[in-house]
């Protein structure tokens, strides 16, 4: 059967519209329980929040899983300045160039939300010359100008905002005519939307499973922990689905999965890996091989914490990744394609 693209799409654009930072993803995991709902999918709920779907196969002592993560980068509220402006750390790791000029929102413990624009301290040249151009864009470099009128630390705690209150950016997330998706966190939104149709396509068609597998939807990788705990017992395979990463001297592709041989983390399992390609190369899945030296994933996570699996990285190539992304359709559904078949593999 024919993969839905608009599925896909609606799943995407839904999942990228609701905030997510680390830490701040309760709302994005009820959309995923809303949506497991409507499929008539049981799922249960870790205690730190992570969902995680299970499809009994036919062997229920060697399982596999499968991992996507939900959170985000983001930041939160550090400090409010004399001027009213707001100091602010990030969550997870990003390039403060890549969210300079960028709307954001912060939310505080109440649910109300103040806009505002990230700015370096000397935004205009007109002012600073040089200055500006040559300042070193780093968090003590950066402030959020809000949408108010405020002019001193008082006016800003007057509006409700504290130390520790979240803040996320604006996605911008544009889907053209000609299969691109780009947007804020495609790293790793796109994969969870891949592996939220991938259980419902394996639902909806009945398809029988050799093996007993889960979807683990984590709230905690872009701060390194998202699957160090709880995965199900019997877990032997566990294949984190993130992103592939395109770039200089890079083999990855936007229009491919992406498979990872080694990351920061060290090489994935050979094992695993050979599977995976002779999977793509039965099935004519586009893909491509790559090493990413500066790079973890839930796969990374899971092993650091002494679980004994076998470990894989897969994922759509996402061009700019911590930036202002990109991927393509080809690389989610070569992605999704090659989740289900392996789910289907012996």
């Amino acid at each position: 059967m024919k993969y839905n693209d608009e599925k896909i799409k609606y799943y995407l654009n839904n999942i990228l519209t609701i905030p997510s930072p680390s830490g701040f993803t309760e709302k994005v995991m009820d959309y995923i329980k809303e949506e497991l709902y409507i499929l008539n999918v049981p799922y249960s709920v870790t205690n730190k929040g992570a969902v995680v779907v299970t499809l009994e196969g036919k062997n229920k002592d060697y399982e596999r899983a499968f991992s996507a993560h939900i959170d985000t980068l983001g930041a939160m509220v550090k400090s409010i300045k004399s001027n009213g402006c707001v100091s602010f750390l990030p969550i997870g790791g990003f390039m403060m160039n890549s969210i300079e000029g960028e709307n954001c929102t912060i939310e505080n413990l109440y649910d109300k939300k103040i806009t505002g624009t990230v700015q370096s301290t000397k935004p205009s040249v007109h002012i600073s010359g040089d200055e500006a151009r040559e300042l070193k864009r780093t968090p003590e470099n950066m402030e959020i100008v809000l949408d108010e009128k405020v002019f001193s630390k008082e006016d800003t705690k007057n509006l409700g905002i504290e130390v520790g209150d979240f803040i996320y950016f604006n996605t911008r997330t544009v889907f053209t005519p000609n299969g691109f998706i780009k947007s804020r966190y495609l790293d790793d939104k796109a994969s969870a939307a891949i592996l939220l149709y991938a259980i419902k396509y394996l639902v909806e068609n009945s398809i029988e499973l050799p093996y007993t597998t889960s979807f683990f939807i984590s709230n905690y990788e872009e701060v390194g922990h998202g699957a160090s705990a709880a995965l199900p017992k019997n877990t032997k395979e566990f294949i984190s689905v993130d992103m592939g990463a395109p770039g200089l001297d890079q083999n990855s592709s936007e229009y491919a999965v992406c498979i990872c041989a080694k990351d920061s983390s060290g090489p994935y399992d050979l094992e695993l890996r050979k599977k995976l390609v002779s999977i793509c190369n039965k099935n004519t899945i586009p893909y491509k091989i790559d090493i990413y030296p500066y790079y973890g994933s839930d796969a990374s996570a899971a092993l650091r914490a002494g679980w004994d699996i076998k470990t894989a990285l897969i994922g759509t190539g996402v061009f700019a990744s911590h930036g202002y992304e990109r991927t393509h359709m080809d690389g989610i559904l070569a992605t999704l394609d090659l989740i289900i078949k392996y789910c289907q593999a012996e």
